[in-house]
């Protein structure tokens, strides 16, 4: 049973030592394959034995003469684990296989090849760690090895400034973490996962490390108001590694918060639940709201990836509200629904950001202003970039419908609750879903219109050519995955039933033994879905209508003047754009963006064309982050001045902390 540890740890070596190697053969040009390829092959095998793992039920440990001295570096392969290497090596062998392609434009890559085989290593150990150093400094390396693939193009202004904040916010998520795990181990400083999980922990010292856990794992995940760095980060990095960072370490990030809350901790209080409900709604229509703003198709999906981090804690605080209400089987449901959703997010998400990475590598733009019409240019891509549409817009047969879909389920288990306080809060939350799962339509409704439908609005579009046959297989697969687990989601619900049966001690019933590949959350008199038929009668239908309107449509020739599709000018102008899609919602949640319009005339006698402007502004970063770091600004000025003292000055400053420190010990003695 350890094979099931120490291979996944043997696959984290290759990848640490091609990172190395790419370190001297980055250069070269044959090294884009060597380490794509490497990694492609090593997530392969690494998602072969997560899935066996998984399947197994088996806890193989491992303990490595690294780390503390005391307690080793531990690693552990649970249910949960498992999963969640699924996760990473699915999405780091998708990413390598559309790397091969998308690398061979990069226009540096020795400034991402050796990162990239340590991010996916950072990643994997992360979800292995079975204690909490070792977890702490696989962390810090995910974040450092992803940082620097932000910092690649160094020489952009925009660039430089998102990975400065990124590795801010990263180093106080870090922070957090640490002081999270320091309550955990308490006074005996046993930092092993197993002493902690079998400690009794203080109902104070439990609420403590909640909260620092959502500020550690939902500062690295997304969830607002410590969201600033995605639209930041992720559009700055490459298309692949944006896939990554947005469509599996946000998942990571996820992990962490489940591991400790669910698995290490006592139960928490109630309000637990209403916390996170609270966040995890205002995040994913806080996230959804700023993707509908967006045209740059990267940081729209940035922040749509908010969005979707939202549900899942959403979701997770369904799951600690039954299970504090002694609903076993409504907290499997609802973390059934968190888990699924993970796993669909990664699956839709890398497959958006291939496809914004294709766009931009054909047409060299990500502002949807300048694209239009590459429906005829880039076939393939726009038929893979609609699946992801369709599967994050929650509509069926993909799968982001059957995630959403056991949320309102559980949601809709919330007046079985002891409490009045849940039972008036959960259904709030329930509209807040619903509006983001609304908003979320019209957005890639907008994101896949205006980029790929109408007419080219810019140069760039119209020369634009289909993507390689690397990407558009990366794509390819993802597509079908996407299709697949929305056919067949009982497959991935009973899969996930020994991770939930390990968190909450309940699972959902078993689905596969349903007759026609139906799902039924609780009883089929209340409520079931079946993906399959649905695709089935969506497929029919549309092959009857296209039958009858090709044999009963007359055949005679009909003359009359063109239809123009509402453009009657042969101009790109008179189409819909971007900002003119969003206008009507921009104006309805004016107040959440501070936005304002106005028309720019010229003056009299002035043949310069009128001009609209739409102003908008990002209220967490105006009242929050821009404040602090004034303040911060203010005092490092201040003490800036302490580097130009006299010898004489700084000998009595160190005098004066000296005599600080001993009468602080004699006082504390």
């Amino acid at each position: 049973m350890q094979a099931m540890v120490i291979l996944p740890l043997a696959l984290v070596a290759i990848l640490l030592a091609t990172a190395a190697a790419a370190v001297a053969v980055a250069r070269s040009a044959w090294a884009t394959r060597l380490v794509y390829g490497t990694t492609g092959v090593v997530s392969v095998v690494g998602l072969a034995t997560a899935i066996t793992a998984l399947a197994s039920g088996a806890t193989p440990t491992v303990v490595l003469p690294l780390g503390l001295p005391w307690i080793g570096a531990s690693f552990r392969i649970d249910a949960l684990s498992a999963f969640f290497l699924v996760v990473v090596n699915l999405g780091g062998a998708a990413a390598s296989l559309y790397a091969l392609g998308y690398g061979s434009h990069e226009e540096a890559p020795h400034r991402v090849l050796p990162f990239y085989p340590a991010f996916l290593a950072g990643m994997s150990l992360v979800v292995m760690a079975d204690d909490a150093f070792t977890f702490l400094l696989s962390w810090e390396f995910m974040s450092l090895a992803s940082w620097a693939m932000v910092l690649k193009d160094h020489r952009q202004s925009d660039h430089t400034e998102a990975a400065y904040v990124y590795l801010v916010m990263a180093s106080f998520g870090t922070m957090t973490l640490l002081l999270a795990f320091g309550l955990l181990a308490g006074p005996a400083g046993d930092y092993g996962f197993a002493a902690i999980r079998a400690a009794q922990h203080a109902p104070f010292v439990t609420a403590l490390v909640l909260v620092l856990m959502l500020l550690g794992a939902g500062s690295k995940a997304g969830l607002a108001p410590l969201h600033v760095w995605l639209p930041l980060a992720h559009p700055a990095a490459p298309s692949h590694v944006s896939a990554l960072m947005s469509g599996v370490m946000t998942k990571v990030a996820v992990y962490g918060f489940v591991r400790v809350v669910f698995d290490l901790l006592d139960e928490p209080a109630w309000w637990s639940s209403a916390l996170l409900l609270f966040l995890g709604c205002c995040t994913a229509v806080l996230g959804i709201l700023h993707a509908l703003m967006e045209t740059d198709l990267k940081r729209l999906l940035a922040y749509s990836t908010i969005e979707n981090i939202g549900v899942v804690f959403a979701s997770l605080g369904l799951a600690l509200a039954f299970r504090a209400g002694a609903m076993d089987w409504a907290a499997a449901l609802a973390l059934t629904a968190a888990l699924f959703h993970v796993l669909n997010h990664s699956l839709f998400k890398s497959l958006l950001f291939f496809g914004a990475g294709a766009v931009l590598v054909s047409t060299g733009a990500r502002d949807m202003e300048r694209l239009g019409g590459l429906i005829h240019r880039m076939p393939a891509t726009s038929l893979v970039f609609l699946v992801g549409c369709a599967a994050i817009s929650a509509l069926p047969p993909f799968n982001g419908f059957v995630s959403e879909w056991l949320v309102f389920q559980a949601i809709l288990q919330s007046p079985a609750l002891p409490g009045w306080g849940l039972k008036i809060i959960i259904p709030a939350a329930g509209g807040l879903l619903a509006l983001a799962a609304a908003l979320a339509a019209a957005c890639f409704v907008r994101a896949f219109g205006v980029t790929f439908l109408g007419r080219p609005r810019a140069v760039e579009a119209e020369q634009a050519r289909e993507a390689d046959r690397f990407s558009l297989a990366a794509m390819a697969v993802l597509a079908l995955l996407c299709l697949l687990t929305g056919l067949l989601p009982g497959v991935v619900i009973d899969g996930l039933a020994p991770v939930v049966r390990l968190l909450v001690g309940g699972t959902m019933p078993v689905q596969t033994s349903e007759p026609w590949l139906s799902i039924v959350p609780i009883a089929e008199s209340r409520s079931s879905y079946n993906g399959l038929l649905v695709f089935l009668f969506i497929a029919i239908s549309a092959s009857l209508a296209v039958l009858l309107i090709h044999r009963f449509a007359s055949h005679e020739i009909r003359r009359g003047p063109a239809w123009d599709c509402g453009f009657p000018e042969p101009s790109p102008t008179t189409q819909y754009t971007a900002g003119s899609f969003a206008q009507p919602i921009r104006r309805v949640f004016a107040t959440v963006f501070r936005a304002r319009e106005r028309v720019e005339m010229p003056s009299p006698g002035d043949t310069a064309p009128a001009r609209f402007v739409v102003e908008m502004h990002d209220l967490i970063w105006d009242r929050l982050y821009a404040p602090v770091a004034g303040g911060i600004d203010f005092v490092a000025g201040r003490l800036n001045r302490l580097q130009f003292l006299t010898i004489r000055r700084y000998l009595s400053l160190v005098f004066l902390a000296l005599v600080t420190l001993l009468l602080v010990l004699a006082l504390w003695t």
